[in-house]
Formats: C-alpha cells, structure tokens, sequence
C-alpha cells in the first residue's frame, strides 16, 4: 500500500506553508504530495491568505523536494487549455526529475468559476472538454519529437503542435481519474488513466466503483491489450490522534458547512485508520490518498508517520 497526503491549501495556506509540509511529507516516508485544484475557499471563512495556484506551486516544490511524488487530486479542465496545461506539466515533471503525476476531471464548484470569471458549461459539456483534454494532453506527451501533432474535435483543435517539451516521464507522467460518477468517469479513466481514485466515500461505496472501472476496461478493451492495469486508490479524510479529544478537535472542520458532498472519514486512533486502509486494500486498492485538513498541523503528520506508515507494506 503507497501512502501519499492530499491537502486543499484553499481553506488557507500560503507557499511556505506548503513547502513545510512537503518537507515533512518527504521526511516521513510518506509516497507523496498532492493538493486541490481550487481558487476560492468552501465555506463561509475566506480562506485568508487567499488561493495559491496549484501548478505554479507544485513547479516551485518540485525544486524542494527530491523523492515524493507531487501531483494534483484533481486540476480543472474548465480552469486551462489543453495544450498549454500539457507543456506546464512537461516542465513540472522535468523540473522535479520525473515526479509528477496529473489528476484531472471535469471541474465542479461553480461558485469560484463566477468568482474569477472561468466560463462553466453545464455538465454534459464539461466532460465532453475532459475527454478532448485527455486525449490532447496524452497525444502530445506521446508524438515522437521532430514530429507535430493536430487534433480536431468539438471544443479544441491544434494543427502542427511541436508537441515540446517532453515530460522526463516517457510517454509521459501518469494521469489520475477520478470521482465518484457511475458512467463516464469509469470509462474516462480506462480509456487514458493509469490511476483511477475513488474519493473519500465508504469501502463499500469504494468498491462497487472500483468494479464499475474494471467492467469498463473490459468494455473498451483496455484488458487484455497489454497495458497496465488501473492502480486503484481511495481519498481517505482523516481525523485521528492520541486520545479522543484530540480526534474530534482535528475532525472540528468536517463539521462546518460546506460545498462538499458528505464524506466517510476516519475519525479516532492510529489503530482505525490502520484497519480502514487494510479494508480498502482487502478491496483492490493499492494506493490512498489521506486528506489531512489543516496543513498547520504538523503534528497529525507526524503522528500518521510514526504509528501508522510502519504497520503498512510498502510505505517505506
């Protein structure tokens, strides 16, 4: 089991912030890092210092940090075109030596979109974008260089892409699908993923779409085409600490309202989230993403390293 931490510097955290937790990501053994692709905070606190851009930072951190992956859990379609979102992974990926990872989907919060005036098509059309990006970023990625690259569809169309930089990645880094759709998600992330990531719902939610993804590679015949399985991950929210108050003073903010949908976290000891990962391994699952709510607390991250990274296989 690959454990990596999910964070959402939205609800407030500057670079610095982030960079300290990385630092402490790496230093733990954890897999790696990944944060939210968001603008604007949830709820009704503003999230102070404001927003940081997701890919602008993970470039500064790919310079800070040596061994974690680094990654988005998952960039927008709706916030960057194809082809530029394309070359800035590109760089990310050289810059960190081959570390990065895109998580992508269809983008959802329609309240930051009206914020900073990012065009939000109604849903059918937002995936619609997601497969031409998928299809694009991947087909660049993979044109062999001193060759160009076109593509024509109903939302882009590029003629003649020099298709560079390449990613140190070959044919390129992986790309995370994920969410919790019973249709196209499935088949998005078995057409173009290497990842595909339930988030933050029950096992048993986890699982029923974990078979969804694999009925879906048999459909379009990723199976038996000799490319790698989907790795199969869950979003874990986590509350957990040395006593019980301490538990539900870290699981506070899950409390307050929100945008997000309702989720199934791990509240409680060290013991639970060890017994929660094994039931979503005992599912398929061989990576999880644990979302850690407050990235100035450096000590739950400390916590989770100590007394749970080492009853796992394969943190280390």
């Amino acid at each position: 089991m690959r454990v990596a931490v999910f964070t959402e510097p939205h609800r407030g955290a500057d670079y610095d912030d982030q960079l300290r937790f990385a630092r402490l990501v790496e230093a733990g053994g954890f897999d790696g890092f990944f944060r939210a692709d968001h603008y604007q905070a949830m709820g009704d606190e503003p999230g102070l210092p404001g927003p940081t851009d997701a890919w602008l930072t993970l470039a500064a951190l790919a310079r800070e940090t040596s061994r974690i992956r680094l990654g988005t859990l998952v960039t927008s379609a709706t916030f960057r075109l194809p082809g530029p979102l394309a070359v800035m992974v590109a760089q990310v990926d050289r810059m960190s030596g081959g570390r990065v990872e895109l998580g992508i989907g269809a983008g959802w919060y329609e309240r930051e979109h009206t914020s900073y005036g990012i065009p939000f098509p109604p849903v059918g059309e937002r995936f619609d974008r997601l497969a031409e990006q998928l299809e694009i970023v991947t087909g660049l990625w993979r044109t062999p260089v001193g060759e160009t690259y076109s593509y024509t569809g109903d939302h882009y169309r590029l003629v003649d892409a020099p298709a560079l930089p390449k990613p140190a990645q070959r044919p390129g880094p992986p790309v995370i699908v994920g969410g919790r759709g019973p249709k196209r998600t499935p088949e998005l992330a078995a057409r173009y993923a290497d990842e595909y990531n339930m988030p933050f719902k029950s096992v048993e939610e986890t699982a029923a779409a974990f078979e969804r993804v694999r009925e879906a590679s048999d459909r379009t015949g990723r199976t038996g085409s000799g490319r790698a399985p989907l790795v199969l991950s869950a979003g874990v929210v986590v509350a957990i600490g040395r006593t019980d108050a301490e538990a539900r003073r870290r699981a506070a903010p899950l409390h307050v309202k929100s945008a997000l949908p309702p989720e199934d976290p791990v509240v409680g000891s060290p013991a639970q989230l060890v017994d929660r990962l094994g039931e979503f391994a005992a599912i398929g699952a061989t990576r999880v993403h644990l979302r850690l709510i407050e990235l100035d607390d450096l000590d739950h991250l400390e916590l989770i390293a100590g007394e749970v990274l080492p009853q796992l296989d394969g943190t280390r």
